[in-house]
């Protein structure tokens, strides 16, 4: 099979859809790679690397898309790359149809067979391929949370981890999975006072568990989510609902009653956002401020890191990209059945329930 990496355009991404090693597996397996030159560039991948490893390097984007039987990316495809696509194009990136349908209904119009990273799902609940940029997400979520509750980015002044004699900042985690979770790990680290909320106990029996009570686990319900918010320096959101819009949990009528220059980090945003008053933001232009709430909404975090995400995001994906190239994506989901939860759209047809329903289309299942 032809497989196509084209270089990220969306605002500040610097990340690229695959590393060398994976150009190396695929190139020893027969297949042909073309990498757009400098896609790697942000990554710190010099163009030799992919060449090195048996890539074939082309010099524009129409190149790489027109000629690959599957293009693989990071992000989901912008407006620019829409006539890029075409019929049967099998594309295989982070899709987060459910706050793009614009995206959504160009795959469907086009006829193009896109399979989503973020709902591929062995096993309920478990989604190999959101986890590493999950990881990446929930622990710059602090990161991020910490540094613009600075005064001098119009923050509250508060550190999280505080002084002996001073009390500490107050972290609310929204949602335990593995943005939570890894945010959690994060807050707990600099020391900060941290309430993690889910609606899954065995969860929270979990963290209470290995974090010994250094951190408070609590039932998410309207009334705690809306008590934790209103005692929180830093609030978190990490709902996910796999290939749904994300709910929204924080109230604009909770966003009133915070202190001003608290700081919310909405990792959701992808799917929508879990609060009232999301909207997606850029690394260059992170973060809004309403009714003194300073909300950072960057909906494509771990770019900021793209040395670290690149690699993390290929050594999970390049498993699938194998069964695809090797196999063509019918033949793969024969074989390996989950495959066919990643397909967001095939053949001019929506087969997730929850990507359907989110683009307003009838669900059809997936009938190769």
């Amino acid at each position: 099979m032809r497989i196509g990496v084209p270089k990220e355009i969306k605002t500040q991404e610097f990340r690229v859809g695959m590393t060398p090693a994976g150009v190396a597996i695929l190139t020893a397996r027969g297949h042909t790679v073309f990498v757009e030159q400098g896609a790697g560039l942000g990554s710190s991948i010099p163009d030799e690397a992919y060449v090195k490893a048996g890539a074939k390097i082309l010099t524009s984007a129409d190149e790489v898309w027109g000629q690959a039987d599957m293009v693989v990316k990071v992000k989901e495809p912008i407006a620019p790359e829409f006539a890029r696509m075409r019929k049967d194009l099998l594309l295989f990136t982070y899709l987060h149809l459910a706050a793009a349908v614009e995206l959504g209904k160009e795959l469907l119009n086009r006829g193009v067979n896109g399979v989503a990273y973020e709902t591929i799902e062995p096993t309920p609940g478990d989604l190999p391929l959101l986890t590493p940029m999950s990881a990446v997400a929930g622990r710059m979520a602090v990161q991020a949370g910490a540094t613009y509750l600075e005064r001098e980015r119009g923050g509250k002044g508060v550190l999280l981890g505080g002084v002996p004699g001073v009390k500490r900042g107050r972290v609310t985690v929204i949602g335990a999975g593995v943005v939570g979770a890894n945010a959690v790990k994060m807050a707990v680290g600099l020391g900060a006072n941290v309430t993690v909320l889910d609606v899954n106990l065995k969860t929270l029996a979990y963290l209470d568990d290995i974090y010994a009570g250094r951190v408070s686990t609590q039932f998410s319900d309207p009334i705690s989510v809306e008590r934790a918010v209103l005692e929180s320096d830093l609030v978190i959101g990490a709902v996910l609902l796999p290939g749904a819009r994300a709910p929204r949990l924080v109230t604009e009528t909770m966003l009133k009653q915070m202190e001003p220059g608290s700081v919310i980090v909405d990792v959701s945003i992808d799917q929508g956002g879990c609060v009232e008053t999301a909207r997606a933001t850029y690394h260059d232009n992170p973060t809004y401020v309403v009714h003194d709430v300073i909300h950072y909404m960057v909906a494509n975090m771990p770019g900021a890191v793209p040395r670290t995400s690149t690699y993390a995001l290929t050594n999970a994906t390049i498993k699938y990209v194998v069964m695809l190239a090797d196999q063509g994506l019918e033949k793969a989901v024969a074989a390996v059945p989950h495959i066919v939860s990643g397909i967001n759209t095939y053949k001019g047809s929506v087969p997730h329930a929850a990507v359907a329903e989110a683009l307003g289309v009838p669900h059809k299942s997936f009938a190769p």
